[in-house]
């Protein structure tokens, strides 16, 4: 029998992307979130980076999590396929997540923990990427096409951290005016049982949020 665990540490979008294609897929696993203090079986399984999330499949640790969205998708083939068969297609969406992850994902961090004229230069960085992230989805319901796929879970944070963002730090990515596609794309996202039953507690997340700023990503 297959033994699959998923290490984290909460709030974590990371580690909630892998947790969306798990319940996409209908993979059976058990989820261990770690303090950040004691990061004992992070440091085990994940001695490099020493971060969450890590994947543990029969005792073989998988971690980054777009790497491990790629894993899940190669060795559980025949259920929701998370990216498309064909290798153009495919490079354009880890070409796209990589995007999301290192300039979309730190450009609102830096929104969101500056202040006065830094936060101003950091909001029209930010707005300026989101722009190209909204040109992805065209005429599409999902930025994989028709249906939720590999990019959707990479870009899940934006519609997951939405309301904390906008509630805890005035920092409001989305309206209806600026960005009428993702934000159809955040509701049509939102709609997915697999999503939405393992949404994190936006009360909780506003929480923690209210708690410490450096906990944004952490």
């Amino acid at each position: 029998m297959e033994k699959v665990k998923l290490l984290g540490t909460w709030p974590n979008p990371f580690v909630q992307r892998v947790v969306w294609a798990l319940k996409l897929k209908g993979i059976e696993y058990e989820i261990i979130y770690e303090d950040r203090a004691n990061k004992s079986e992070l440091l085990k399984y994940n001695p490099i980076y020493k971060n969450a999330p890590v994947l543990v499949h029969n005792d073989i640790p998988i971690c980054d999590s777009l790497v491990i969205l790629e894993y899940i998708d190669e060795t559980w083939k025949d259920a929701s396929p998370l990216l498309p068969q064909d290798p153009l297609l495919k490079a354009n969406e880890r070409f796209w997540a990589k995007y999301g992850d290192e300039q979309v994902l730190s450009a609102v961090y830096g929104y969101y923990r500056k202040q006065g004229k830094d936060q101003e230069e950091a909001r029209e960085t930010t707005l300026a990427h989101l722009k190209c992230v909204e040109q992805l989805l065209n005429e599409n319901n999902f930025m994989s096409g028709e249906r939720v796929g590999f990019l959707d879970l990479a870009f899940g944070w934006l519609a997951d951290y939405s309301r904390p963002l906008e509630m805890v730090g005035g920092v409001k990515l989305l309206d209806e005016d600026s960005f009428p596609k993702l934000c159809a794309w955040r509701d049509n996202f939102l709609k997915i049982p697999s999503i939405n039953g393992s949404w994190p507690d936006q009360e909780n997340l506003i929480a923690r949020f209210q708690k410490s700023k450096q906990s944004l990503f952490g």
